[in-house]
């Protein structure tokens, strides 16, 4: 029977776990040196917040994974030996495949900080990272102030975890606004807006230079380069991006870059050896996406599409218009298609922001065509679906704007916008553009 071995029980590895064994009955074995089960990594935030416990987390019971015949090892891969097809672990055992599948996922970044592997400095991203945060972290009694280092979507949410336990957070960012690299300049704003209203201590435009320790090894404070001062803190949170997980794969004759090299059947240079995730890297773009894709549902995508490559049905893994969805506190952000944080020369943009500051969407489009390329949104919830079906079929800008009400997916007795955006749209534009009456059925959440 083949045998097919998974690195990694992610989002990803599970995936293509599951899908494995709903198109086969091959042998599967998912190995793992985090935790004996699979967890979803974004909810470790809400654990931390008490609106769940770890278990809840946990989206299959221990009994779903003997039931469906997936093996489970704990166990740290040290090294691959692809020519003997053999898995090499840190306590001397070994295991053999017939094919194997990396989904490692990704770890923080560290740049050499002097003190960064002191106690009380962690991430946050792994289940070790959350229990480093409960013993250092518990509130605020303990932990009388904390430093994050790093301003993507893993800092603020760090910071949301501590404030919600009422510790002081000072939040140090390299950029001049907060993920400017991503967002443009109104969303960037209205985000830095939302972080300092929330007590947090945000400093822009500043580097971490050390950390200090204390006379036990802990954390007492940390230096910022520009200036030179130094902040007393009892945890040091560093969210400065992550890197692929692939340590361990550097020394193998898989060809690695930042990430494992694949091919769009998400198949590496070795037979019969996969990677998908985090830690897969595209040797080829695919359209304007990124080469590496942290995000859950793209891993979840390729984890579908291993399987049935796996299953002898070889398919190209697409994953479709980009889309991404975050929380900044308590403005709501999606996006669908591609609003850059600087505008291409075809580009023309469109922005209004309602007066209270944490609403706003901006919208891009081609000058020439008019046809939609894409759209921020922050605090209104908008449908998925509807700008899928819209970028699939190049709707101009004009088109969005009139099915605005079709877009809106904000529940019931929620107030709306689209008349108003629809007039500064037209103000700004010369044009008559009218919004049409609601097609789609509006779903009520409650």
């Amino acid at each position: 029977m083949e045998h097919i071995v998974i690195i990694g029980n992610g989002i990803s590895g599970v995936t293509a776990a599951r899908h494995i064994r709903k198109l086969s009955d091959k042998k599967i074995t998912i190995v793992s040196a985090e935790t004996d089960y699979f967890f979803s990594r974004t909810a470790l935030m809400y654990v931390y917040m008490g609106h769940m416990k770890f278990e809840h987390t946990q989206p299959y019971e221990n009994w779903f994974w003997k039931k469906n015949r997936i093996n489970l090892k704990k166990g740290f891969v040290k090294s691959i030996e692809t020519k003997t097809k053999t898995l090499h672990f840190a306590k001397g055992d070994s295991l053999r495949y017939d094919k194997l599948i990396i989904a490692t996922g990704s770890k923080p970044n560290k740049f050499g900080w002097p003190g960064q592997d002191l106690d009380g400095v962690m991430g946050m991203y792994h289940k070790q990272d959350l229990e480093n945060l409960e013993k250092h972290a518990p509130n605020y009694k303990v932990c009388k102030r904390a430093v994050i280092v790093g301003g993507g979507l893993i800092g603020i949410e760090l910071a949301e975890m501590l404030h919600s336990r009422h510790i002081p957070v000072t939040f140090l960012v390299r950029e001049d606004s907060f993920w400017d690299a991503v967002l443009p300049k109104g969303e960037s704003a209205m985000i830095n807006r939302e972080i300092i209203s929330n007590g947090i201590d945000l400093r822009l435009g500043v580097n971490l230079k050390e950390i200090k320790a204390d006379e036990n090894g802990k954390v007492k404070s940390i230096i910022i380069a520009e200036t030179g001062e130094e902040i007393s803190c009892d945890v040091v949170g560093l969210t400065a991006g992550v890197s692929p997980n692939i340590g361990f794969i550097k020394d193998s004759d898989i060809e690695t870059g930042r990430g494992v090299k694949v091919n769009h059947f998400l198949e590496t240079n070795i037979k019969d050896v996969y990677a998908i995730g985090d830690c897969a890297e595209q040797r080829k773009a695919i359209d304007q996406r990124r080469p590496i894709e942290a995000v859950w549902y793209t891993g979840r995508m390729m984890g579908e599409t291993v399987a049935q490559t796996i299953c002898d049905n070889r398919i190209e893994y697409k994953p479709g218009h980009w889309f991404n969805s975050a929380k900044f506190f308590d403005i709501e952000y999606q996006t669908y298609g591609w609003v850059w944080a600087q505008p291409k020369a075809n580009e023309a943009r469109f922005y209004w922001e309602h007066p209270d500051g944490k609403k706003c969407i901006h919208i891009n489009y081609d000058k020439n065509t008019r046809e939609f390329v894409g759209i921020n949104n922050f605090g209104i919830r908008m449908r998925h679906e509807f700008f899928d079906n819209v970028l699939n079929k190049k709707q101009t800008v004009d088109y969005v704007l009139e099915h605005l009400a079709d877009a809106n997916f904000d529940p019931e007795f929620y107030k709306l916008y689209e008349k108003d955006i629809i007039s500064k749209f037209n103000a700004e534009n010369n044009t008559t553009i009218q919004l049409k009456k609601k097609s789609w059925k509006r779903i009520f959440s409650v």
